[in-house]
């Protein structure tokens, strides 16, 4: 079965400005005077050249000494290199010498990285690129020896910023909290993601708020883009093992990334060696291999040889790909020579890398085999696919995974959710985030046990449930949960606890555990009406899959007389899912709730049943983002009529419609009361009363 959404962009003619920025780069430059930045925009949006050009401001302008640049792995160091600047109006070129690029080879954490990132910090060079692991490592060494007051005249860059905290028990974490405390070195956070999945945050939400946050969406950033005019996401599903399937999805002659099936999955039916192995013998014949580069030949039936990357190979030779890959071909004149770099290689196959901040602009086609569970690392995947470049008008994004042996209207109503979430992601809208509401139900209380208020709450009743004591603990129920959800739905899935554990036990540890590590100052009573409230919301995402009004009549009832509350029930309802497809669709409440239907036909006279979508062009995107938008602002009748004239006014003067992710706070409001505006009369459409 093929699903296909494709997502069609407009044109602007002024790609850059006259200091060679594109949109989003001139937004963020133009907050470079802030000490703490954070810039959320989607993956090959052009964070790292945002981030080049600021670094140069706080260098020549803001009296920093140093930028350090960390990364998450080695491979995405090849995004910080040396770059031209000058040529395109900007007033001074990146510059980062081989020497104190740290990630070019070797073990990201080794003694030998440590020791020259000390040697830099006593040096006079200006810009050191390093991972995550080797920042980590060096700042306990160099605080060690001087103390921290040798970071206050760095600017230090985090890019990838929404997993730091996912390693090293949160140490990084700790590092960055320290600096924020500490106000005096200036920090900016780069992430492609709108939320964050970790279970460990970064920064606490006090620290958070000292941030300037910059947000620009994927629907932004392709509208601006020169060659690149659509996107489309495909889900295909195979029988039997996924190399069944992937003839019918690779296309040889397009620039393809393949990712592999994590190690352990059910989709890994062999080692990861024999694996690559079949995956080249499905391409062609294999020929050898590329010395200077280690690329693998493979000629294909139609004659032609093409150069296949393989990232899964750990040994020795990884590091000769890595290096060819991060590597352009220039031409006499120094720049990026298009024909040749874009021959230099045909197929990437990769397990585990090639994913955040991976850059081959050359990409047409990312090829992901096997569920991924992280709504997180779609959205990085299909980034890989998703940057501008000469001769590309088009790029796709395919998920292969196991068919399920459900009936067709299950699969299809579960990928069209997928295909709203993934749209919704994509605008850098927040789709973990169900609207419900929990109160503590006494004996003889008369209101429904579930019902929903006048601003489309769904309010639930739970006896014994634990109220928040404080205004602290009830902030935190009422704004963070969202967060707090993505950060439960990642540990669940990954928890590794013995059979015997008792899952009321286990379910405890993990939500204890992911409050006690965010809010550290909270007392028992507070922490435990927020685990309460948080296990409420967990116990809500096994009823997705049902009818709303049905879903939430079974809430009420399996609430009703608990005295302790736990999300158990989510545990056996996930383990009984015919397929994991749709266990991840639970975790997409909201989506069910956005009118917007994306499935064009289906056809179920074939082996494999195939949904064909409609095309998802700007018009269409615009009213996905208008609709999520309207779900999730607090906006009364009188404050959206009262703003309706600012509205017009806006559309007269500047040509357009008043954008929801605007740094300017007036601009935003009047986005999200138009929005509210929109959906009130499609309200009121449905139900012919206007």
């Amino acid at each position: 079965m093929a699903q296909m959404l494709n997502v069609q962009y407009g044109h602007k003619k002024s790609a850059t400005n006259p200091m060679g920025m594109r949109e989003m780069q001139a937004r963020a430059y133009a907050a470079r005077a802030a000490q703490f930045l954070l810039l959320k925009a989607p993956p090959a949006a052009g964070k790292s050249r945002a981030l080049m050009f600021i670094a140069l401001d706080k260098l020549r302008h803001q009296a920093r000494e140093k930028v350090i640049v960390c990364v998450p792995e080695t491979s995405i160091g090849g995004s910080f290199r040396s770059t031209d600047l000058t040529s395109y109006g900007f007033e001074a070129d990146w510059e980062v010498e081989d020497k104190w690029n740290l990630c070019l080879t070797g073990d990201d954490a080794s003694d030998q990285k440590v020791k020259a990132f000390v040697e830099f910090m006593g040096s006079d060079a200006e810009v050191l690129v390093c991972t995550h692991a080797t920042f980590r490592f060096a700042y306990e060494k160099v605080v060690e020896a001087q103390g921290p007051e040798a970071f206050d005249d760095c600017f230090i860059a985090i890019d990838e910023f929404h997993h730091v905290s996912a390693s090293d028990n949160n140490r990084l974490g700790v590092i960055l909290r320290a600096l924020v405390t500490r106000e005096k070195c200036h920090l900016m956070a780069m992430t492609g993601s709108y939320f964050r999945g970790d279970a460990d945050p970064v920064l606490r939400p006090e620290d958070e708020a000292k941030f300037t946050t910059i947000t620009y969406s994927y629907y932004e950033q392709l509208e601006g883009y020169e060659h690149l005019k659509a996107l489309g996401v495909n889900y295909q599903f195979y029988k039997g093992n996924y190399v069944n399937g992937l003839a019918d999805v690779l296309d040889v002659s397009q620039k393809t990334i393949i990712h592999i099936p994590h190690r352990g999955s059910s989709e890994a039916f062999d080692d990861k060696f024999n694996e690559v192995g079949k995956i080249m013998d499905l391409i062609g014949t294999h020929k050898g291999r590329e010395e200077s580069t280690g690329f693998d030949l493979v000629e294909t039936a139609d004659g032609r040889l093409l150069k296949i990357a393989d990232l899964v190979d750990d040994g020795p030779g990884r590091d000769i790909v890595k290096s060819a890959l991060s590597r352009e071909v220039k031409g006499p004149d120094g720049k990026r020579d298009d024909e040749a770099d874009r021959a230099k290689v045909d197929i990437i196959i990769a397990l585990g890398m090639a994913k955040e901040g991976f850059d081959w602009v050359w990409c047409e086609h990312a090829l992901t085999i096997g569920y991924r569970s992280s709504l997180t690392e779609i959205v990085q995947i299909i980034g890989r696919a998703t940057r501008d470049a000469p001769g590309k008008p088009r790029a796709i994004f395919t998920n292969l995974v196991a068919e399920p042996g459900v009936e067709t209207g299950v699969v299809t109503d579960a990928v069209n959710d997928m295909l709203k979430a993934i749209s919704g992601s994509l605008l850098m809208e927040q789709v973990l985030a169900p609207n419900f509401k929990f109160y503590r139900r006494e004996d003889g209380d008369i209101r429904e046990p579930v019902a929903v208020d006048g601003q489309g709450n769904v309010m639930i009743g739970i006896k014994g449930l634990v109220e928040p004591p404080t205004e602290r603990s009830k902030d935190i129920c009422e704004q963070d949960m969202h967060d707090l959800m993505a950060a439960a739905c990642q540990a669940m899935d990954k928890r590794v606890l013995s059979p015997e554990t008792a899952p009321e036990v286990a379910t405890q540890m993990i939500l204890t555990d992911i409050i006690e590590k965010r809010y550290e100052t909270l007392e028992d009573e507070e922490a435990e009406s927020v685990r309460q409230h948080l296990a409420a919301h967990m116990n809500i995402l096994t009823l997705a899959q049902d009818e709303q009004q049905k879903g939430m009549a079974e809430a009420g009832a399996a609430f009703e007389g608990k005295s302790e509350t736990s999300a158990d029930s989510e545990e056996d309802e996930l383990a009984s899912a015919p397929n994991t497809l749709l266990q991840m669709v639970k975790k997409f409440i909201n989506v069910r709730d956005i009118d917007v239907e994306l499935i064009d036909s289906v056809n179920a006279f074939q082996e494999r049943f195939e949904v064909a979508s409609k095309s998802l062009d700007s018009k269409l995107l615009a009213h996905v983002q208008s609709a999520m938008v309207a779900m999730r602002v607090d906006m009364s009748e009188d404050e959206a009529r009262t703003l309706w004239p600012r509205i017009k006014a806006f559309r007269v003067s500047e040509g357009r419609e008043p954008n929801p992710n605007s740094p300017d706070a007036l601009e935003k409001r009047m986005a999200e009361a138009l929005s509210w505006l929109k959906a009130q009369k499609a309200k009121r459409m449905r139900e012919g009363t206007l």
